[in-house]
């Protein structure tokens, strides 16, 4: 028994290097990307005021067969989005040994260190098919949260150029960007750190610091524009900046969209590694 989403749009996506160097390097003469035009996945999709992640979260507490919540909680697992561990915990205390197993392994799925609390509290399940998925995630979580660090990032809260977008909304986008960073194998800088602070980490990883400030800017006829400005971390020195832009669908679509490709941007433009 399938779980069927709203339909799909389509979602007109392009990048741009914008380039405000100090010194150039070779990473920074990249040429200005092509117009691709992405078919928004499962779990970018939002259509006619229904988000997926609450059609699928209606799907996981309220479908009357097991197999359909247990397929609802696989396809949360595959969002890759941070919001989705909300909506599965709850499925955690699901009548089914199915789908609670389902939900134990979407939340280690989906590498979010939000999880683990709910997950730990679900340990001693008594189902011991159920109990193994959950102790599972809980060491995919763990062993996650452990690997070794690739970047250290100090990143700015979102700004919203356009004025208008809700607050909800760009507090999602800016939890979707530090999860894609993390993923990315970034360390994220605590606030207020002071530059002896930020020395000090980065001596103990052996990795290279940036400052990253993400913004949302209107576009002329509709649309947004993801922009992330870049500078060397502590000392703050300008890099440069990367532009992803989108139309042709919600704000919430298109932030969705161009989260992923603005840190995939910048990474490549910025080289972002661990070499140091």
């Amino acid at each position: 028994m399938g779980v069927n989403g709203p339909p799909s749009r389509q979602l007109f996506v392009t990048g741009h290097t914008g380039l405000h160097c100090e010194s150039p390097s070779p990473a920074m003469r990249l040429p200005a990307l092509s117009l691709l035009l992405l078919l928004l996945a499962p779990g970018a999709t939002l259509a006619q005021g229904d988000t997926r992640l609450a059609f699928l979260g209606r799907q996981l507490q309220q479908g009357k067969d097991p197999r359909s919540r247990s397929q609802a909680a696989l396809v949360l697992g595959a969002t890759e989005d941070p919001e989705a561990v909300a909506v599965l915990c709850p499925g955690l205390k699901d009548a089914s040994e199915l789908v609670r197993a389902a939900v134990a392994k979407s939340l280690a799925k989906l590498l979010e260190s939000s999880a683990l609390p709910c997950l730990e509290a679900h340990k001693d399940e008594a189902d011991a098919a159920v109990q193994a998925a959950v102790r599972e995630a809980v060491s995919a979580l763990k062993e996650y949260q452990a690997r070794p660090a690739r970047l250290y990032i100090a990143m700015e809260g979102m700004k919203d150029l356009t004025r208008s977008l809700p607050p909800e909304l760009v507090k999602a986008t800016e939890a979707r960007l530090r999860s894609r960073l993390v993923r990315r194998g970034a360390v994220l800088a605590p606030a207020k750190e002071t530059k002896a602070q930020a020395k000090g980490a980065l001596k103990k990883l052996g990795v290279r610091g940036f400052r990253i400030t993400p913004e949302v800017h209107p576009m002329e006829g509709g649309g947004l524009r993801v922009a992330i400005v870049c500078m060397t971390y502590p000392d703050l020195s300008l890099l440069g900046q990367v532009d992803v832009k989108a139309g042709g669908a919600q704000p919430a679509d298109l932030l969705k969209a161009l989260v992923p490709r603005a840190v995939e941007d910048a990474a490549e433009t910025f080289e972002w590694s661990n070499d140091t």
